[in-house]
C-alpha cells in the first residue's frame, strides 16, 4: 500500500522541479526551435539604421564614401555644382544652369534637338565629377552630358571630353536623351542597393525600385532580415546559423571568392537578371567581359572604361600569391586606401623594402633631388621622385569621363618591348611621353638585361596573324594553371576563331573545366558544324551555372526544337525559358532586342522577330547589321522586295561584306534580276576569290545566260579552290551538257585515274568515246 504522505511529497517535489526547469524549456522553445524555422524564411532588406547599433566603427567609414554618396536626391546639400545662372559651352552649343522656385533646372538640347529647360532630380556621385538625372516618361531616367568637375569647381560637357571626334547629335545613340545614357540600364544597378529594373519589353517602360537610394550595406551583405533575428538569439543558440543568418560571405573565404563579390559592379559585363543574393557564382547573375581587343590592349591593358576585375584578376597578386584580395589595400567600408598617401606602404605588406623600395630596384630619383617633373601622356605631371611609387611604375593609368584618372589593377611590369611590338602603352612612356618606346627598352635592357618573359599577347598577336605556331602556345596557355583564368578563357576563344579543327579535338576537356569563363568560352568557340558538336551542347543544358546552360540553350536554338531529342526536352526548355528571360532582361539595349529579334526569328515567330529588329533599328541608326538580319527575315517570309531594299541599304554602309553581297547577288536572282545578280556575285567575288561556293554560282549564272566560256571559267576556278571529286564532277558535267565532249573526255578520263572506285565514270567514258 503506497504511503499517502510520502507519495504527496515526492509529487509536490516533481512540481516544483517542472516549475524550475519549465523556463529553461520555454527558453529554448522559443529562441532554438522557432528561430530555426523562422531562419529559413527568404530574408528582406531592413536598411543601413538597423546596423548602427553593432557596427558604429564600419557605419561611420561608410559615412561620406564614394558608396554613400553614389545618389542621391537633389537639394541644396548633395548638389555641389554651380547653378547661379551658369552659361556652359559644350557640343556646339551654349547651355545653361540655373534655379527656379527652389529647383535644380538646365536648359539643353532635348530629344528633338531644340534647347529646352529640364529639372534635375537626382545627383549622380561627388568626386572627382558630379553628374545629373533628369526624369523622362516611362519610368526613365537620363544623365546629363553637363557634368561638374568637383575638382576644378568648372562645369563641363561630355561629349567634348569622351566623344570628341564623334557628332553626338540628338538623333545618336550616345546623346544623353537616348538609351546609352540611360540610369536604369547602364547605372542604376551599382548606384543603388536592392536595384529591380522592371523593364517590360512589351511597352518599352521602367517601374524601377530601390530599398536604398545609395549603396548601403545590404548591397555587399544581402538582406539582412535573418541577420537581425540571429543577432537577437542568445550566443548559445547561434552556432547553428551559418554566416550570422547573411546571405553573402564576407569573411571566412579565399580571395577569389572575396574579389568575385566585388565583381558585379567593378567589372565590365553583361547582365542576366537583377542581382542574385542567393549565389556567390557570379556566373549566375553576370558575364564579365574577357580582356580582349577592342575595349582592352591586347596584352590586357585597360583601354576602354573596363573597371577593375578583368585586371586585378590577371595580377600575379590575384593568382600566383592566392591570399591577396581587395581589402590588403582598400577600407572596404570607406573604399579608401589603407595608409592614406602612403603609396608605398602598402606594396611593403608583402614586398621587402630592402629589395623593392630601393635605387637598386626603381632606379629613379628620390623626392628632393635635382631635375625636372614630366608631363605624362594624360597631361598628369608627375614631380621628381614620383618614379619611386610603385604605382606609377606597375599600376599606371589613364583619365575616363574626362576627369576621372583610374589605375590598372593588373600590378604589371613595365614592358616597352611589347609596345614597339604591338603599339600598346607602357608606364615608362606614359610618364615620359617625351621619348620614345625604344628608349625606354634600352634602360630596361641596361637594368635589367635582355631577357624577357613569353606573354600572352604575342600568342595572341600571333593567332590573329594566322601563324601557326600559336595554336600549341595557345594550348599551353590554356592547360597552365598559372595564367589567369580569364586569359585562359581567352585563349579558348581565339582557338575557337582561329583554330577551329583544333578547338574540335580539345573542346570537351574544356568544357569539364572547374571555371564557368572556362566553360562559357568553349561553348561560345563551338561551330555547330556537326551532330557531335550538338550532342556536347545538349550535355551542357544541366550545367550547374545559369551562363553556361543558357548560352548552350542559345547556340541550340538555332538549330530548331524538333532537332533536340527526347531525352533532352525537358532541360533545354527550363534552359532556354532562362535565356529568354535574359534577353527580355536586356531588352531595353538596342542590341538586346537585336538579340531577342533572332531568339524569335529560330523559334519561327517571324512577327514578333520583325518588330524587335525595327525597334532596334529605330533605337540607334548606326546598327545596320540589323538590315542584313531583316533582309534575311523578309526573305524568309517571302517579301523580297523589302529583302532587297534592305540589302541595299546596308551595303551602302558596308560595301565591301562580301558574305552579304554574295547572299543579295542570290536574291536578285530569286527575283529574275539576272543582269545585276550576276555583277553584283562578280563584286563579291572579287572581294573573296577564295570562296568556292560564289565561283560556282556565277559559273552557273553564266551557263544559264549562255556565256559558256565564262562558265566554264569560274568552274574551272572552282575546281581549283576545291580539288575534289564533286567539284571537277560539276566542270565534267558542263562539258557534257554543253556537248563539249573531247573536254569531257579528257576531264573524265583524268577523273577515272583519280578516283578508280567511281563506277559511274565507265559508262561516261564509254558513251564520250562512242561521241568522239
Amino acid at each position: 500500500m503506497i504511503n499517502t504522505r510520502l507519495y504527496n511529497n515526492l509529487m509536490l517535489a516533481l512540481v516544483g522541479a517542472l516549475v524550475l526547469l519549465l523556463p529553461a524549456y520555454l527558453l529554448i522553445k522559443t529562441y532554438a526551435s522557432r528561430p530555426d524555422e523562422s531562419m529559413q524564411e527568404a530574408p528582406h532588406f531592413v536598411g543601413r539604421e538597423t546596423c548602427i547599433e553593432c557596427h558604429l566603427p564600419e557605419y561611420n567609414d561608410w559615412l561620406g564614401s564614394h558608396h554613400d554618396r553614389a545618389m542621391d536626391e537633389a537639394n541644396d546639400s548633395t548638389v555641389l555644382a554651380n547653378f547661379n545662372n551658369v552659361r556652359i559651352k559644350g557640343n556646339g552649343m551654349v547651355h545653361k544652369a540655373f534655379m527656379q522656385n527652389g529647383k535644380f533646372m538646365v536648359n539643353t538640347d532635348g530629344a528633338d534637338g531644340t534647347m529646352q529647360d529640364f529639372e534635375i532630380k537626382y545627383v549622380f556621385g561627388f568626386t572627382p565629377l558630379q553628374q545629373f538625372l533628369v526624369e523622362f516618361e516611362g519610368g526613365r531616367l537620363q544623365t546629363l552630358p553637363l557634368t561638374w568637375n568637383t575638382l576644378d569647381s568648372v562645369w563641363y560637357h561630355m561629349a567634348d571630353s569622351v566623344y570628341a571626334n564623334q557628332d553626338i547629335h540628338h538623333n545618336n545613340w550616345l546623346h544623353w536623351t537616348n538609351q546609352a545614357q540611360n540610369w536604369n540600364s547602364m547605372c542604376a544597378d551599382c548606384h543603388s542597393t536592392n536595384l529591380q529594373k522592371n523593364y517590360d519589353h512589351i511597352t518599352d517602360t521602367y517601374a524601377t525600385t530601390w530599398s536604398e537610394i545609395d549603396v548601403s550595406c545590404e548591397a555587399c551583405h544581402g538582406p539582412s532580415s535573418n541577420h537581425l533575428k540571429w543577432a537577437a538569439l542568445p550566443e548559445y543558440a547561434r552556432d547553428e546559423y551559418e554566416n550570422y543568418g547573411l546571405p553573402i560571405k564576407t569573411s571566412g573565404i579565399n580571395n577569389e571568392q572575396y574579389v568575385d563579390n566585388c565583381a558585379r559592379c567593378h567589372s565590365r559585363r553583361s547582365a542576366l537578371g537583377d542581382f542574385d543574393y542567393t549565389t556567390q557564382n557570379i556566373h549566375d547573375h553576370i558575364i564579365p567581359n574577357l580582356p580582349d581587343v577592342p575595349t582592352w590592349h591586347i596584352d590586357g591593358q585597360i583601354l576602354d572604361e573596363d573597371y577593375v576585375y578583368a585586371s586585378f584578376t590577371q595580377s600575379k597578386m590575384y593568382t600566383k600569391h592566392r591570399e591577396v584580395q581587395c581589402n590588403d589595400c582598400h577600407n572596404v567600408h570607406s573604399g579608401k586606401l589603407l595608409f592614406g598617401t602612403d603609396y608605398n606602404k602598402l606594396c611593403l605588406q608583402c614586398h621587402s623594402a630592402d629589395v623593392y623600395d630601393s635605387h637598386s630596384h626603381h632606379f629613379h630619383k628620390e623626392a628632393g633631388m635635382p631635375g625636372e617633373a614630366v608631363i605624362s601622356d594624360s597631361g598628369v605631371k608627375f614631380d621628381v621622385g614620383s618614379g619611386t611609387l610603385c604605382i606609377n611604375c606597375h599600376m599606371h593609368g589613364q583619365y575616363y569621363m574626362g576627369v576621372d584618372y583610374r589605375r590598372d589593377h593588373s600590378f604589371r611590369v613595365p614592358r616597352p618591348d611589347l609596345s614597339i611590338k604591338y603599339d600598346v602603352p607602357n608606364a615608362c612612356n606614359q610618364c615620359h611621353a617625351d621619348k620614345s618606346n625604344q628608349w625606354s627598352e634600352n634602360y630596361i635592357t641596361q637594368w635589367h638585361g635582355e631577357s624577357r618573359s613569353h606573354h600572352f599577347a604575342e600568342t595572341f598577336d600571333a593567332a590573329r596573324n594566322g601563324k601557326a605556331e600559336a595554336l600549341g602556345q595557345l594550348k599551353n596557355i590554356i592547360d597552365d594553371e598559372l595564367y589567369p583564368h580569364n586569359i585562359r578563357s581567352l585563349s579558348i576563344q581565339y582557338m575557337g576563331n582561329y583554330f577551329q579543327d583544333s578547338l574540335k579535338q580539345e573542346v570537351e576537356n574544356y568544357l569539364s573545366n572547374l571555371y564557368p569563363d572556362m566553360r562559357l568560352a568553349a561553348i561560345r568557340a563551338i561551330q555547330l558544324t556537326s551532330e557531335k558538336d550538338v550532342d556536347i551542347l545538349l550535355t551542357m543544358l544541366g550545367d550547374n551555372t545559369k551562363a553556361v546552360r543558357t548560352e548552350a540553350a542559345r547556340m541550340l536554338s538555332s538549330i530548331g526544337k524538333e532537332q533536340i531529342p527526347d531525352k533532352y526536352k525537358t532541360v533545354y526548355q527550363a534552359a532556354l525559358k532562362e535565356y529568354e528571360a535574359i534577353l527580355k532582361y536586356n531588352a531595353d539595349f538596342p542590341l538586346g532586342k537585336f538579340n531577342l529579334a533572332n531568339y524569335y526569328y529560330n523559334q519561327g515567330l517571324y512577327s514578333e522577330a520583325e518588330e524587335f529588329y525595327l525597334r532596334a533599328l529605330k533605337q540607334d541608326e548606326e546598327l545596320h547589321f540589323i538590315k542584313l538580319n531583316m533582309a534575311y527575315l523578309y526573305n524568309k517570309i517571302q517579301k523580297n522586295d523589302k529583302a532587297e531594299l534592305l540589302f541595299r541599304e546596308y551595303l551602302k554602309h558596308e560595301p565591301t561584306d562580301a558574305v552579304a553581297m554574295y547572299s543579295f547577288g542570290l536574291l536578285l536572282s530569286e527575283m529574275k534580276k539576272y543582269d545585276e545578280s550576276l555583277s553584283i556575285l562578280i563584286k563579291s567575288h572579287d572581294l573573296q576569290p577564295e570562296r568556292p561556293r560564289i565561283a560556282h554560282n556565277i559559273a552557273m549564272m553564266h551557263d544559264f545566260m549562255g556565256n559558256k566560256a565564262e562558265a566554264e571559267k569560274y568552274l574551272k576556278q572552282e575546281a581549283a579552290l576545291i580539288n575534289n571529286y564533286n567539284t571537277r564532277a560539276e566542270l565534267l558535267r558542263f562539258y557534257i551538257n554543253n556537248n563539249l565532249t573531247q573536254k569531257a573526255l579528257k576531264l573524265a578520263t583524268e577523273l577515272k585515274e583519280a578516283y578508280p572506285d567511281a563506277a559511274e565514270l565507265d559508262q561516261v567514258i564509254e558513251q564520250l568515246q562512242q561521241r568522239n
